[in-house]
C-alpha cells in the first residue's frame, strides 16, 4: 500500500502530509475570505492598461493647458461692422489690421479714423495674412486685435441692474457651447434692454473673436460674467428677489402667459441640444415655451432667446405707458 512500504525512501516522514494536519482555530478565516471582484485593468498597479490610461490623462492635461494658454492670447475681431462697433464702444484694442488694396467704404474709413484717434496701431497686411490671423473668417478686409475678454463678477451684474432704475433683466446661459449662439444672445440681450449676461464656468462658450463678431460689437457694451456654479448663482439671485424663467419646449407656461415679464427677471437659455439641465430647471420659477406652427420641433437657442427677450421688452414698454 502506498506510503506503507518499508523500502528505503518510501516511508512518509512525520509532518510531510499535504495540507493542514491540525485545526487553525479560526486564525486563517480572513485568509479564506474572498477579496472582491478583480479590479479593472486600468486600475491595476503596473498593468499596461493603467500605464496607457495615465499617459492619455497626461496628454489630455497638456492639451488643456495649451488650449488655455492659447485662449489667453489676443483675439482678433473680424468684419467691418464688428470692428467699427468695438471701436465706437471703446474696446481696449491693440492693433487694427487692414488688408492691402481693400475696397474702402464708410465703415473702413471710420475704423481707421477711430483707431488713429485712439492711438491704436494701424497695420496694412496682405489679405492672405489677414485670412490666417482670423482663421479664415469673413473679415471684409478689417481685423481688430483685442486683449482677452475681461469678465465681470455676477454680483456686478445685479448691482448694475439695480442701479439702472428699471426692473433688473438678466440673461443666463446653461451649457451653450457655440460661440456664434453666445454672440447672438449677447446681441439680443443688448437690443432688448437686458443688463448683463451670465455664463457657467464649465461647458460653455466664451467670448472669443467668433462671439465678438456675432454680437456685432455689443459685447463691449454689455457686461458678461462667469459663475462658478450656475445653479447656486441663480438661487442667490432668487434670494435677492429676482424671478427665474427658463426657456423650455415643454414649459409650464407659453410666452403669451408670461406674467413675470415686468418683474425683476432672469431669463435662462438652455443648450443647443439638451436644453435646460435638471438642476437649473428645478431652480426656475417658471419654464416658458414658444408656440410654433405644426411640424417645427424647436428654435435655435439664440433665436428663442431673442423671441422671449423681445416679448419681455414689449410687455415692459406697455406697462410703462399704463
Amino acid at each position: 500500500m502506498a506510503g506503507n512500504s518499508r523500502r528505503r525512501g518510501a516511508i512518509r516522514k512525520a509532518g510531510t502530509k499535504k495540507g493542514q494536519v491540525v485545526g487553525s482555530g479560526g486564525q486563517r478565516r480572513k485568509g479564506l475570505e474572498g477579496k472582491g471582484p478583480t479590479p479593472r485593468a486600468e486600475n491595476r498597479t503596473g498593468h499596461p492598461a493603467q500605464r496607457r490610461a495615465m499617459a492619455a490623462a497626461a496628454r489630455a492635461e497638456r492639451s488643456a493647458k495649451a488650449a488655455a494658454k492659447k485662449a489667453e492670447g489676443p483675439e482678433l475681431i473680424a468684419g467691418r461692422n464688428p470692428v467699427v462697433e468695438a471701436l465706437r464702444a471703446g474696446v481696449p484694442a491693440t492693433a487694427l489690421y487692414v488688408a492691402l488694396n481693400v475696397d474702402a467704404d464708410d465703415r473702413v474709413t471710420e475704423a481707421v479714423r477711430l483707431a488713429a484717434d485712439k492711438g491704436i496701431s494701424i497695420l496694412e497686411v496682405p489679405r492672405e495674412e489677414l485670412d490666417r490671423k482670423t482663421n479664415r473668417a469673413v473679415h471684409q478686409g478689417l481685423g481688430l486685435q483685442v486683449p482677452p475678454f475681461e469678465y465681470a463678477h455676477p454680483d456686478d451684474l445685479l448691482a448694475a441692474a439695480q442701479d439702472s432704475g428699471e426692473p433688473p433683466l438678466l440673461v443666463a446661459l446653461d451649457g451653450v457651447t457655440d460661440p456664434r449662439n453666445l454672440g447672438a444672445v449677447i446681441r439680443s440681450a443688448a437690443a432688448f434692454g437686458a443688463h448683463g449676461v451670465l455664463l457657467p464656468g464649465r461647458r460653455s462658450a466664451g467670448v472669443t473673436a467668433v462671439a465678438w463678431r456675432t454680437s456685432a460689437g455689443t459685447a463691449a457694451r454689455l457686461p458678461v460674467a462667469v459663475a462658478t456654479n450656475l445653479t447656486r448663482q441663480l438661487k442667490a439671485w432668487a434670494k435677492e428677489g429676482l424671478m427665474i424663467a427658463g426657456l423650455d419646449a415643454d414649459g409650464s407656461v407659453d410666452i403669451d402667459g408670461l406674467s413675470l415679464a415686468t418683474d425683476p427677471l432672469v431669463v435662462v437659455v438652455g443648450s443647443e441640444g439638451r436644453g435646460l439641465s435638471r438642476l437649473v430647471r428645478e431652480t426656475c420659477d417658471a419654464t416658458v415655451s414658444i408656440p410654433m406652427a405644426a411640424g417645427v420641433e424647436s428654435l435655435n437657442a439664440s433665436v428663442a432667446a431673442g423671441v422671449l427677450l423681445a416679448e419681455v421688452a414689449r410687455r415692459r414698454r406697455v406697462a410703462g405707458r399704463v
